[in-house]
């Protein structure tokens, strides 16, 4: 696997959220690790904006809020809820390029 491209960020609720790319001409394969802080989570959204021109064709273990520009990443049934300390993962490939994205992370 790839290093995360950008560190982890802590959002308000006790998560974080770092992404790492696999990228080619004219695409990208984000994958996304989401962390819960020392409470734990019932539940989480991650948000991030893509670049400009980066459009989002297809995403796994996550619901998704649009496909360009600012984007909303929620957790499905099997993975909303983490134990403090532990991490789940969720993905999503795009078209255009992925570079620069930073995810914030918001737990319930």
């Amino acid at each position: 696997t790839n290093p995360p491209t950008n560190p982890p960020t802590q959002g308000p609720g006790g998560c974080s959220a770092s992404v790492s790319l696999n990228s080619w001409t004219g695409g990208f394969v984000a994958t996304v690790r989401v962390t819960a802080g020392s409470s734990g989570t019932n539940g989480w959204t991650v948000g991030m904006t893509l670049p400009s021109g980066a459009t989002i064709t297809n995403a796994w273990n996550t619901q998704r809020s649009g496909n360009s520009g600012a984007v909303t990443f929620t957790n499905v049934s099997f993975n909303g809820r983490i134990a403090a300390g532990q991490s789940t993962e969720f993905g999503f490939q795009g078209t255009g390029s992925g570079s620069g994205m930073t995810p914030s992370c918001s737990a319930t």
